[in-house]
């Protein structure tokens, strides 16, 4: 039972850390290359990619560390 619960908790923090990837690669294109333009009517590309980079660069720093004590914890 607590292997497959490690085995689950595991998989969710190797999710956080890809998606955090994903978020903040695609917010370093907004912030490049959609300066001025509108997004999907959200608003201004730039600013929707600085959020993108600040979210995926704490959910990618929140997957790290659930790896790290994870692994420490024998989890």
């Amino acid at each position: 039972m607590v292997q497959a619960r490690g085995l689950g908790l595991g998989i969710l923090a190797m999710v956080l850390y890809v998606i955090g990837g994903v978020l903040t690669f695609s917010g370093l294109y907004l912030i490049g290359f959609m300066n001025g333009q509108d997004l999907w009517g959200w608003g201004d590309g730039r600013s929707i990619g600085y959020l993108f980079l600040c979210v995926g660069l704490s959910l990618s720093i929140m997957g790290v560390l659930f790896m790290r004590i994870f692994r420490n914890r024998g989890l």
